[in-house]
């Protein structure tokens, strides 16, 4: 078993200057933690993986293709390969485990 304390985690994503923390990579999935500050910008582009995000804190509107849909704590997004996508209108830090499935193949964010 393995297991990552989310103040660790904040504290290591903090220290790396990024928004992305990737803290596990198996041969299936890739798991980080994406922190997005309020009224930040969510510049990110469309992944070539399938990937599931659980909101930890925060609030905002996510929006993925042509659906538009508020995020908060608990809930969780999928979103397939290749679809646009992104957070935005984020009225408190949102925090999020980010779930890439196979391994994310871009680590630059």
């Amino acid at each position: 078993m393995k297991a990552w304390p989310l103040a660790d985690l904040l504290e290591r994503q903090v220290a790396g200057g990024r928004t992305y923390l990737e803290f596990a990579r198996e041969e299936s999935m890739s798991v980080g933690l994406y922190v997005l500050a309020a009224g930040a910008v969510d510049a990110q582009s469309p992944h070539a993986e399938d990937e599931v995000y659980v909101v930890l804190a925060g609030r905002s509107r996510f929006t993925a293709g042509d659906e538009t849909r508020d995020a908060g704590p608990g809930d969780v997004i999928f979103v397939p390969a290749e679809v646009p996508h992104r957070f935005h209108d984020i009225d408190e830090e949102l925090r999020l485990a980010v779930v890439f499935a196979p391994p994310e193949r871009s680590l630059v964010r």
